[in-house]
């Protein structure tokens, strides 16, 4: 094995991360216990924590060993946090900002950020979730309603409709084992049926896009412990698109490494230095001089809601832009999780053991 080779790069990778403790902790918010979205949402008053940034700001800590270490009030106001933006008529969990219960992602991001976040924290919900309360969708009362919940999502934006899809499998994660099965077996029949045979991928796009799609519906696989499948032609897929295409998105970035780490194949040595070294370079040209992370090329997108599809695709009915932030060349928290989610996947494929990143422990110093 390639030791050297793999060291070099994932040093290459670690060295990227220089100051992003700092910057995580000017986004929290002792006052709430949650965090900002971006460094120019501290500062505006239009823009307060939002439950994915403090779920995902949660996933740093506990990626480098730092919840064992939170202070108690910490904890407290987290959970506070998270138990104060669910509904209790319905079960649901929302933000403030209005447009967000417009968003049937977000909605169903929220639910699963939230649920996962008061459990990693050791506390859950005040009240019932949706399907227990009853207010759940329609759609989910059987397997063949859901079935056709499925083939209405339109697929020509493969990273949005299939999020639409994957995302949607938070109510079968209410469900009991006997009465998800049929359900589970419905949506593997019909994703089998949709899913190119010559690449592996599902919908349509650019082959990031796709990439992206697929990587969403990894999350439905994965979660139930079903295998995906076609795996050789998705390995072959990323190859190409790794190779040809422009990773203008951290996502874009994320989304292969997620997927090879998911399929634990057998990588050829020298393919595997390729797509870290590709890896790190397209990681590098993300990182900003606050010290996190942004999700694209050009700035942090204002509205990570409706960041996947980009300026020159389409896709019907997309919702209205729920912004977090402003839109600076600066870090923002979804780009930033996502970077210590390579980091630790990178490490995974060259089967090293990963330590926290270099003065992570430094991190409640900061706040």
């Amino acid at each position: 094995m390639n030791t050297n080779k793999f060291q070099q790069v994932l040093d290459q990778i670690d060295q990227q991360f220089e100051g992003v403790f700092q910057w995580l902790a000017g986004q929290y918010d002792p006052g709430t216990g949650g965090f900002y979205y971006a460094r120019s949402s501290v500062s505006d008053h239009r823009f307060i924590p939002d439950i994915e940034s403090t779920a995902q700001a949660l996933n740093i800590l506990i990626r480098n060993d730092l919840l064992k270490l939170m202070p108690e009030q910490m904890r407290e106001q987290m959970i506070r946090f998270f138990q104060n933006k669910q509904e209790a008529s319905t079960g649901f969990f929302f933000d403030e900002n209005p447009a967000m219960k417009k968003d049937e992602v977000m909605v169903h991001r929220a639910i699963g950020y939230s649920v996962r976040s008061l459990e990693q924290i050791g506390s859950k919900p005040l009240f019932s979730l949706p399907r227990e309360a009853n207010t759940a969708p329609s759609y989910t009362n059987t397997p063949e309603t859901y079935l056709q919940k499925w083939k209405s999502i339109d697929l020509r934006n493969s990273w949005r409709g299939c999020d639409l899809l994957a995302t949607s499998c938070v109510y079968m994660g209410e469900m009991s084992e006997k009465e998800r099965e049929p359900f589970l077996k419905v949506a593997v029949n019909y994703l089998a049926s949709i899913q190119d045979q010559e690449t592996g991928l599902w919908g349509q796009g650019s082959l990031y896009n796709r990439l992206s799609g697929t990587f969403k519906l990894h999350t439905f696989y994965s979660r139930f412990q079903i295998p995906m499948p076609n795996t050789d032609k998705i390995y072959q897929s990323i190859l190409t698109c790794l190779r040809t295409e422009e990773a203008i998105d951290m996502c874009y970035i994320r989304n292969p490494i997620d997927l090879l780490s998911y399929m634990n194949m057998d990588i050829p040595e020298s393919e595997l230095v390729e797509i870290l070294e590709i890896t790190a370079n397209n990681m590098s040209n993300l990182k900003r001089e606050d010290g996190g992370f942004s999700r694209e090329l050009h700035a942090s997108p204002p509205a990570p809601n409706v960041a996947q599809v980009k300026k020159d695709e389409v896709y019907p009915n997309m919702p209205e832009a729920v912004c977090l932030g402003k839109g600076l060349i600066e870090g923002d928290m979804n780009a930033t999780t996502q970077a210590t989610l390579i980091r630790l996947q990178c490490f995974k494929l060259t089967g090293r053991e990963s330590k926290p990143i270099k003065n992570s422990q430094e991190f409640y110093q900061f706040l």
